[in-house]
């Protein structure tokens, strides 16, 4: 959208001002990849909660927006001469990374401590506002309105911003660095799953996340947890489907003991897959 309503204005008025170089293939390189792979993730940002384009976490959208600048500063030449990413001329490709570039410089650091910018990214981007006073122009009124966010506090409740997970390590930490021994049964990215060391069943398996996120339990979860949720039941069904660990074709009993009344010991969310034998009434 953005870039058809760019270019229709640069054919437009193709007589004022600079060219913007429309047709330069290195410019329209760095645009495209802005369009397709930064401006669809870029609420991971600012948006409250999940969805942010194909992902459904926030750090995993966070993470591939890091990986698409990398991409972007890749294709910036080393030995350019001028402070545009094409060197000396302004370009659709300034014009279209700049205002994306104004919210990562001002949000990123909310989310993590990394650095922003890769070097040639970071480079541009300060060269720019210091060097062309229309940049430095939209990057005040830019700013100007995420002041008026911080003002109102707009980040005091989004997940992994003024949210974050502050308490203490658990033993399931030290379990998922490997710093203390498990009989782990099933592990990806986002999960991993191992023999309780206390089982009330012949069958009897752990479900975690890694990233604990700041589910102390279930009723801590929001939105923002959905998918991890749902990866930690689908690893639950495909636990109790393994006869191998002493699961029966006759089904499991999953249990999320959430808070002290509940019998919760570990205050990381855990899922119990339980089998092996035929299961009594709850209560």
């Amino acid at each position: 959208e953005s870039d058809t309503i760019c270019r229709f204005l640069l054919s437009e008025y193709e007589s004022l001002g600079p060219s913007f170089l429309p047709n330069n293939p290195k410019s329209n390189l760095i645009a495209r990849l802005h369009d397709v792979y930064l401006s669809t993730i870029q609420a991971c940002l600012y948006k409250p909660t999940p969805p942010f384009g194909i992902y459904g976490m926030r750090k995993h959208a966070i993470a591939e927006f890091r990986k698409q600048m990398q991409i972007i500063d890749d294709c910036i030449d080393d030995s350019k001469d001028g402070v545009y990413l094409l060197g000396k001329d302004v370009s659709l490709a300034d014009a279209t990374l700049f205002p994306t570039m104004v919210f990562a410089k001002a949000m990123i650091p909310k989310f993590d401590d990394e650095k922003v910018f890769p070097k040639k990214i970071g480079e541009w981007f300060d060269g720019v506002i210091a060097a062309d006073e229309d940049f430095a122009k939209v990057y005040e009124e830019m700013m100007g309105g995420i002041r008026s966010w911080e003002q109102n506090k707009r980040w005091d409740t989004i997940h992994q911003a003024g949210k974050r997970d502050t308490n203490p390590p658990t033993i399931f930490d030290k379990i998922i660095a490997k710093q203390i021994p498990s009989t782990i049964v099933y592990e990806t990215d986002d999960v991993l799953a191992f023999k309780d060391i206390n089982p009330v069943a012949p069958a009897h398996v752990l479900v975690i996340p890694k990233d604990r996120d700041g589910l102390s339990g279930l009723r801590v979860s929001s939105p923002d947890h959905v998918e991890i949720l749902g990866k930690l039941l689908v690893a639950a069904g495909e636990i109790a489907r393994d006869e191998s660990l002493g699961f029966g074709s006759g089904g499991a009993r999953f249990v999320i003991n959430d808070g002290e009344d509940a019998g919760q010991e570990v205050p990381h969310l855990h899922v119990h897959v339980i089998g092996g034998r035929k299961m009594g009434a709850l209560g």
